[in-house]
């Protein structure tokens, strides 16, 4: 009886949590019976484009609009192809997650679960075969009429023991199955972690080459001098924090640009958005001409494009000889 209540228990659940991880997985419901009907005709789902793949195929479109020399236009492509990469991403976790971890569970509810359904009803006829038998031989009152009875009687109770013992084999094999669905959790996990990883690093890649986000940000929604003007954003690093300057800055060239009143060319290593009207934007890869002011921050420069001058940050630049 215990081990019929944990068959049943077991089913109960494996349908429960596989349900509700097809609903993870895709949350729209008419792609999931649209998934079912070319499951069940046997056909191969047509290959879609997922949401993170269509917002990225706008901000790309949208960017080439706006145009990729402008910060916004840029900023947009690289979004989108951000975008793009985590669409690719959640499919590859979607059909990881489909082979090793739903496809077991539904082959319990459709395979062994279904086999154990099959034999145990087998051995409930052979038990109602057995009891005929007995009931038989009871009301047998001629000699060679009990003689077939009893036959009758080992042969039904034979059957019966014999299928009893491969219920009782296949119940006690739902040890097994909990241990093999244990294993396919794990891939699962795995399976998880790896995606969410990957994700974190395409976004952190996107950070860098963004340029690092003050943590705070203007409302304009927000009436001057609101209290609530600014919100907090919390970022995967430190927002304050500029990417590291590279090894060739570290710096005489810088020292001597300080040290005098001259100009020096430097080369943009990632896109900035000025925070003010007082700094510069700087897009990847170009050359400015940077120089040192008195009393400014040290972690900052004056840049100059054609006509245009701004602080900008020393970490986004590689100092040219």
């Amino acid at each position: 009886v215990n081990f019929n209540i944990r068959v049943e228990s077991t089913k109960h659940w494996t349908e429960k949590i596989m349900k509700q991880t097809e609903v993870l997985l895709q949350p729209n419901p008419n792609v999931r019976m649209e998934e079912f009907l070319y499951e069940m005709l046997d056909k191969k789902v047509p290959m879609r484009a997922n949401n993170h793949e269509l917002l990225g195929e706008c901000m790309i479109d949208s960017g080439h609009e706006f145009g990729p020399g402008t910060a916004y236009g840029s900023t947009l492509i690289k979004c989108g192809e951000t975008e793009k990469l985590l669409g690719s991403a959640e499919k590859e976790f979607i059909q990881s997650s489909a082979i090793n971890f739903l496809t077991p569970f539904r082959n319990f509810i459709e395979g062994d679960f279904k086999t154990i359904l099959k034999e145990r009803k087998l051995l409930q006829n052979k038990r109602l075969d057995l009891d005929a038998a007995k009931n038989r031989l009871k009301k047998a009152r001629v000699a060679d009429a009990r003689s077939a009875a009893e036959i009758e009687l080992r042969i039904a109770q034979s059957e019966f023991d014999r299928q009893a013992e491969i219920t009782r084999l296949l119940l006690e094999g739902i040890s097994s199955t909990h241990a093999h669905h244990l294993r396919c959790l794990n891939d699962f996990v795995d399976a998880q972690a790896a995606y969410y990883a990957q994700c974190y690093q395409y976004m952190v890649n996107l950070q860098k080459q963004l340029g690092s986000f003050p943590s705070t940000f203007s409302n304009n929604n927000q009436p001057a001098g609101s209290s609530s003007a600014s919100i907090s954003v919390p970022t995967a690093q430190p927002a304050a924090s500029l990417p590291a300057p590279p090894p060739s800055q570290a710096s005489p060239a810088l020292n001597e640009l300080r040290s005098t009143s001259g100009t020096r060319k430097a080369r943009v290593l990632y896109d900035y958005d000025a925070a003010s009207s007082s700094e510069l934007s700087l897009l990847a890869d170009e050359v400015i001409t940077v120089s040192s002011v008195p009393d400014m921050d040290t972690d900052w420069l004056m840049g100059q494009r054609g006509n245009q001058k701004g602080k900008v940050p020393i970490t986004y630049l590689e100092l040219l000889n």
